[in-house]
């Protein structure tokens, strides 16, 4: 009888401790998901599809920039054969620095929703500049001359530069596209204000509950406190 009590004792405590660990793990997965719905909603197969082997003569260390850190200016080429830097726009309150490419299928998802976000904040003093960071021996269709091709089709009202020797995305410290940082001019510095991700629905922007880089914007035009400061971005690979 003695030993039937132990063995009872025994099972219960190890029944507690499972339900435990188990409303751990599921808040824990919970929170991930409300933030970016993507890490369930696309499987990593579909990023490792996107996935090149390094290239050993590019610059691959990766730091980045911080909430707070002054963001470096630029001097890339656009679309139109010009070359475009931050200094281009002394009007500008501040920008909407976007890394992005042609052939990721993260990237295609967001495009309209970058016309629309330049559309309406661009007048309010926020242009977005979209940069494609990606190296075109890596993904042929992320080349320059399909940039263009590209900008043409979806009517991009954005300047669309190319990291042509992959200096830019490191300093900012760009992972994957898309990948945002919001900047703000303040005492004539870049100062960077909101990293991370577009929204929190990459599939469908019916379903989007979140909109983390508009809710970043509308806060600096409000002279208000940005509440998600980052965000995780997620999407496809640099290509090195």
């Amino acid at each position: 009888m003695k030993t039937l009590k132990i063995l009872t004792v025994i099972c219960l405590i190890a029944l507690a401790g499972a339900m435990i660990f188990g409303a751990v793990e599921y808040s824990e997965t919970t929170q991930l998901y409300a933030n970016n719905p993507e890490n369930s909603a696309m499987p990593d197969a579909m990023d490792n599809q996107y996935t090149e082997p390094t290239n050993p003569g590019a610059n691959n260390k990766v730091t980045g920039y911080n909430i707070g850190d002054i963001a470096t200016d630029f001097k890339l080429k656009n679309i139109d054969n010009t070359f475009k830097s931050l200094s281009d726009y002394p009007d500008a309150k501040g920008f909407v620095v976007i890394f992005t490419c042609n052939h990721c299928p993260y990237s295609k998802a967001y495009e309209d929703r970058i016309i629309a976000i330049d559309k309406e904040f661009k007048k309010k003093g926020y242009p977005v500049i979209a940069i494609n960071p990606n190296n075109p021996e890596a993904y042929p269709e992320d080349s320059f001359v399909n940039m263009q091709k590209r900008a043409k089709e979806k009517g991009f009202t954005f300047p669309y530069l190319f990291d042509a020797k992959q200096t830019i995305y490191p300093q900012y410290g760009a992972t994957k596209t898309p990948h945002v940082f919001l900047i703000q001019k303040e005492n004539k510095q870049n100062i960077v204000k909101y990293i991370g991700a577009i929204d929190d629905n990459y599939q469908d922007v019916k379903a989007v509950k979140n909109h983390f880089l508009k809710d970043a914007l509308n806060a600096l035009l409000a002279n208000k406190e940005i509440v998600n400061k980052t965000t995780v971005a997620i999407g496809c690979s640099i290509k090195k």
